[in-house]
């Protein structure tokens, strides 16, 4: 009885002979102009934008705001509805910022989905508005500001005893408490707005055991209010909604963008260190090589696109890294094995058969990241989509150095420091 077993279907069919080493030259100076382009648009960058990169908040310091904007009077319901908001150009809620005493403002569209009435999907348009001010008061005003304030409210029966600032919240001993309409108008008098005490009221009223002091908290509304409020007071037709508000301080900023560099650079440290073990010193160069290959062209992209560069676009980075190398490795160690195992044959035929034996593996595994990473680019909203995208660039850019550049980097260290020609050269 004949079989009526199917054999496996290959996509790359065995005994595929590509020439991948006889055109090296090719390979490289492809890369080579890709990495130069990329780099190139870092200074183009610069000089038309002020940045190479566009810097989102985690790394320059700052705010962002998400705003929904709604026609004026519409009510709770329609505030709630995604599809019953209003679309305003960025221009107009630019220019009303910025007559309002706002600088440095940027203001983009941004649209993201809600769950509708019957559990479907509604798009959003709003905006998303950055601005480098991180706390609704200056730390310079600050020590101004507590003057004022003992000036306004000590009294021969109420000694003020301390006057602290943290972020947009003072916080003040004193002898006696506080009447909170007082001080709301006080900090009204000064072009800031407090937020109401709540249940905490009943506390700035209750002096401490002991001592008999009184301990008061008094919060600013931050950034997110002043703009809103000047967004309502240049357009008064529309409400604008404050979705979200993400902050961080310049200080910090900066260090977690150079903490996100060292990162990079320390994973690809280690990645030497465990290929020197794993292999041979000849294999390590030709990984990083491969993986500062990689980074380059990902950042290019981010540059050529504009895309925001946020702490998940790091932890995407080290995501290609990883990736990366890990196709480089069994690529490698098919070169180890058919080195043993081929010995008639010379290196550089050893390594296009390696090559050509771990195309299919290769591909295939490319093909479904990428596939699932360009759903998340196309579905995916935010810092998903940013992920999603340094992902289909990175899987694509790393296919490519692990089979054109990665390889020969190795059998260009062998050729020179490891043939027997070279070591007579070097005895």
């Amino acid at each position: 009885m004949a079989s009526t077993h199917k054999p496996f279907r290959e996509l790359i069919p065995p005994g595929t002979n590509f020439e991948f080493v006889g055109k090296t030259r090719l390979w490289v100076t492809i890369s080579v102009l890709a990495i130069a382009a990329s780099i190139g648009m870092l200074f183009v960058n610069k000089s038309t934008r002020g940045s190479i990169l566009n810097w989102a908040i985690d790394f320059r310091g700052g705010t962002e705001i998400i705003f929904r904007f709604t026609d004026k009077g519409a009510g709770a319901e329609a505030k709630a509805a995604g599809a019953d908001g209003r679309k305003v150009d960025p221009g107009v809620i630019r220019d009303a910022l910025t007559k309002a005493g706002f600088d440095g403002v940027e203001v983009s569209d941004y649209v993201w989905t809600v769950p509708g009435p019957n559990g479907e999907r509604v798009t959003v348009e709003g905006l998303r508005v950055r601005t480098p001010d991180f706390g609704a008061i200056d730390e310079d005003k600050q020590a101004g500001y507590a003057e004022q304030f003992v000036a306004k409210f000590e009294t021969d029966q109420r000694k003020i005893l301390k006057v602290s600032w943290s972020g947009d919240t003072m916080f003040v001993r004193s002898t006696a408490p506080f009447d909170e309409a007082e001080v709301a108008a006080f900090f009204q008098s000064i072009g800031l707005e407090m937020k109401p005490w709540g249940e905490a009221a009943a506390d700035f009223a209750t002096a401490e055991e002991g001592t008999g002091e009184y301990n008061a908290r008094f919060a600013i509304w931050g950034v997110d209010r002043q703009y809103e409020l000047a967004i309502e007071k240049a357009l008064p037709d529309i409400d604008a909604t404050v979705v979200q508000v993400y902050g961080v301080g310049a200080k910090a900023g900066a260090q977690l963008r150079n903490d996100g560099i060292k990162s990079l650079f320390y994973a690809m440290l280690l990645i030497m260190l465990y290929l020197v073990v794993r292999f041979d010193v000849r294999y390590a160069p030709g990984a990083v090589v491969a993986l500062l290959h990689d980074a380059m062209l990902v950042v290019g992209a981010f540059a050529v696109t504009w895309t925001d560069v946020s702490l998940t676009t790091v932890a995407a980075l080290l995501t290609v890294i990883g990736y990366s190398v890990n196709d480089t490795v069994v690529i490698f160690d098919r070169i180890r094995e058919n080195a043993s195992r081929l010995k008639d044959k010379k290196f550089p035929r050893v390594i296009n058969i390696s090559l050509n034996e771990t195309l299919s593996r290769t591909l295939l595994t490319s093909l479904t990241v990428f596939v699932v990473t360009l759903m998340m680019n196309v579905f995916g909203t935010g810092l998903v989509r940013d992920f999603a995208f340094a992902m289909n660039v990175g899987v694509v850019v790393g296919t490519y150095s692990s089979i054109f550049i990665a390889s020969p980097i190795v059998l260009l260290i062998h050729n020179k420091y490891f043939s027997a020609p070279a070591a007579k050269k070097a005895r």
